[in-house]
């Protein structure tokens, strides 16, 4: 693989296994979906794809199981642009998420990491060359903590930029959230990473809490309402183009992939945060994760 990547993301890759409800179930009811829709997906795959899609120079480091679900994610990636050089193979099935849609959009997931969970630091140690040619690694936390901090760490010393999404959120160490350059989240993830505790005030009580922990910059995501950004420059809402949700599946992704992708090019965190509202926007027009994801013409007006 050749150096100098505009983004390396390191994370999860799976099987998205999606099926739409009139409603959610309650714990202990049983509710009829649609057909079931099988899609390539995972947060790390995910962000890979979608930054790919607009026109970054992507390479993904990630493990998939050698089973029909590795190949359709490999499919995946390598039809969008993404390189899979790192992308490594065990003998654990390969990462799935059950989907359930409702009729709004909205979504619930539950994830069984398969091979996500066996990519280890030996493995980002193997792919150093890789992390120092990237100008950003962007990270989830879909792949074990252990892994993440190496990631972090060898960035830092590698001078490379981290963008790190806490989903699902986990608690992180010091020196981790110090490195995020912008720790991004929503509603959710900072209420967990701020104790769970109802959370008070706006979003921007919640950006000012989460960069008392250390990080250099935050980004909560607010769905429709668009995005906060919290900074050294000053705090920011940006608001998201107008659109009709079909799906927020991948979402998240796809602003986090975006968003990484301009902060490697030089845009600055509002700039960034600007264009990845708008692929977010785009995201949810059309069913799916990694099918959503739109390009470069792709975009909602601002």
């Amino acid at each position: 693989m050749s150096p100098g990547h505009d983004l390396l993301v390191v994370g999860s890759a799976n099987a998205d296994l999606v099926t739409v409800v009139d409603r959610h179930p309650s714990p202990g009811e049983t509710v009829l979906g649609s057909d079931l829709a099988v899609h390539p997906g995972g947060k790390g795959a995910n962000q890979a794809v979608a930054a790919a899609r607009l026109g970054a120079r992507t390479a993904l480091l990630a493990r998939v199981g050698d089973d029909a679900y590795g190949r359709m994610l490999l499919d995946s990636l390598r039809s969008a642009g993404v390189d899979t050089s790192p992308v490594l193979t065990d003998d654990a099935p390969t990462g799935v998420a059950l989907i359930t849609v409702g009729p709004s959009g909205d979504n619930t997931i539950v994830v069984s990491p398969g091979a996500n969970a066996r990519l280890a630091p030996g493995d980002v140690a193997a792919a150093r060359e890789v992390l120092a040619g990237a100008a950003v690694v962007s990270l989830q936390l879909e792949v074990p903590a252990e892994t993440v901090a190496a990631v972090v760490r060898a960035a830092a010393g590698a001078g490379t930029r981290v963008v790190l999404n806490a989903s699902p959120p986990a608690a992180l160490p010091d020196d981790v959230l110090a490195a995020c350059d912008p720790l991004v989240v929503n509603e959710h993830e900072a209420r967990r990473l701020l104790g769970g505790e109802p959370l008070r005030g706006g979003p921007e009580a919640w950006a000012a809490a989460l960069r008392e922990r250390g990080p250099r910059g935050v980004v909560v995501t607010l769905g429709a309402s668009g995005a906060l950004l919290s900074a050294s420059g000053g705090t920011v809402r940006v608001p998201s183009p107008a659109v009709e949700a079909v799906d927020t599946t991948g979402a998240g992704d796809a602003f986090t992939g975006a968003l990484a992708w301009r902060l490697g090019r030089g845009d600055g965190l509002e700039a960034a945060v600007r264009f990845a509202v708008r692929v977010g926007a785009a995201a949810v027009t059309r069913p799916g994760a990694q099918d959503s994801f739109p390009g470069p013409d792709g975009l909602p007006e601002p």
